[in-house]
């Protein structure tokens, strides 16, 4: 008697590979790199895994896979032009899939999905922004409307 396949899935498995791994780089456990960043003499270093970066930015991938073997295990990558707090925030995107920023970061937060090739953060900024957009929109056909009635209004006489 032949038994059929069946699929065993976990929904919360990434969700809390993620949170591990969050945690062990907050603690610095395990951490095979640190970024070094500064923007206009502002610099920090950042302990981090070559996995999660390699797989969520093109960019650590292609670094880390063409890195010649040096003295030990941990290595080094250092990024000019990237402010501390918008890599903190890249960091944390990557290793939670979230993150919280000022309105007016999300431009920025763009840009350094764009310089660190990571799609996914990317693509929800360009959501975001295009949501931003339409609401802009949103309140600009409002205030529009509600104009062109008060002079609507303005200019019938009075019975």
């Amino acid at each position: 008697m032949e038994s059929n396949p069946v699929l065993l899935e976990s929904k919360s498995s990434p969700i809390n590979l993620l949170n591990e791994m969050q945690q062990l780089r907050l603690l610095g456990h395990l951490c095979d790199v640190t970024v070094s960043v500064e923007y206009q003499g502002v610099r920090a270093e950042f302990p981090a895994h070559k996995a999660v970066l390699a797989a969520t930015s093109k960019f650590f991938k292609e670094v880390f896979l063409n890195e010649k073997p040096v003295d030990g295990p941990r290595s080094n990558v250092f990024l000019n032009e990237v402010q501390v707090a918008d890599f903190a925030s890249f960091l944390e995107f990557v290793y939670t899939a979230r993150v919280e920023v000022e309105e007016d970061r999300v431009q920025r937060m763009l840009e350094i999905a764009e310089k660190l090739k990571c799609l996914d953060l990317s693509e929800t900024c360009f959501q975001l922004k295009k949501q931003m957009l339409e609401s802009v929109l949103l309140e600009l056909q409002n205030f529009s409307e509600s104009q062109n009635s008060e002079e609507d209004s303005a200019t019938r006489p009075s019975t």
